[in-house]
């Protein structure tokens, strides 16, 4: 996404996205004129049209003009814009926040071990999350629908792991959110974190769970093994 459009995107081009939900715009196309839409917001059309481009621009909004108006859709990214407001509407107005992801389990390429080894993140995870954790982590594939939730995850309040170096390369930093895992057969796990790079929406349909001991044992999960991910965040 172009960071130029990105912070082009304010509360004004946020109320117009959630207007167009409401009206429809997360199920499909949907016919709109600028005229219209100018007198929701009491606004110019000048107005209106900007804001629809500034959506656009930033991959909030797809957009085509006919001779009568012109149809738009509310892509992925503008769903995960809507859905983090969404988040903090509830941080604000219920007591628990917590974002629901599910998906299956799957095999990872080992690296997880590599990582949560080393020395200068094992420190901070006994420090910051009260526990060394069982070295490797349960990767889960998520669901698309949960892929387009994830975004919610970041009106949460992280658990940051500092980045570090030592003689060889630096690190970069993570964040860690407390989550509980349960399983099909309503097993549950409690004492688990997820971990991702710090700012980074690389591999969205991949999330990374850490805990003491290894999830795979603990709840009898094999591959394909489907599991509800439950994200909170830190007291």
């Amino acid at each position: 996404m172009n960071a130029t459009a990105e912070t082009a995107v304010g509360h004004d081009e946020l109320a117009v996205l959630r207007l167009l939900a409401l009206d429809g715009g997360l199920e499909g196309d949907l016919k709109i004129s600028c005229s219209a839409l100018a007198d929701r917001l009491e606004a110019s059309n000048q107005t209106a049209s900007r804001r629809l481009q500034r959506l656009e621009s930033a991959a909030y909004l797809e957009r085509e003009t006919v001779s009568d108006g012109q149809w738009v859709a509310i892509t992925d990214d503008g769903e995960r814009a809507l859905r983090a407001e969404y988040e903090e509407y509830r941080r604000i107005f219920e007591t628990d926040a917590e974002v629901d992801l599910e998906g299956v389990v799957t095999s990872g390429m080992g690296e997880g071990r590599h990582y949560i080894s080393l020395s200068g993140y094992k420190r901070q995870f006994e420090d910051r999350l009260g526990y060394e954790p069982f070295p490797g982590t349960l990767n889960v594939e998520l669901r698309d629908d949960s892929v387009r939730r994830r975004r919610a995850i970041e009106s949460l309040e992280p658990i940051p792991i500092d980045g570090w170096e030592d003689d060889e390369r630096t690190y970069g930093p993570a964040v860690c959110y407390p989550a509980t895992i349960e399983t099909a057969t309503g097993e549950t796990y409690e004492r688990a974190h997820t971990i991702a790079p710090e700012r980074t929406h690389h591999d969205d349909d991949q999330l990374e769970v850490i805990a003491p001991e290894k999830l795979r044992e603990e709840l009898a999960l094999e591959d394909d093994d489907h599991v509800t991910v439950t994200v909170g965040e830190s007291e």
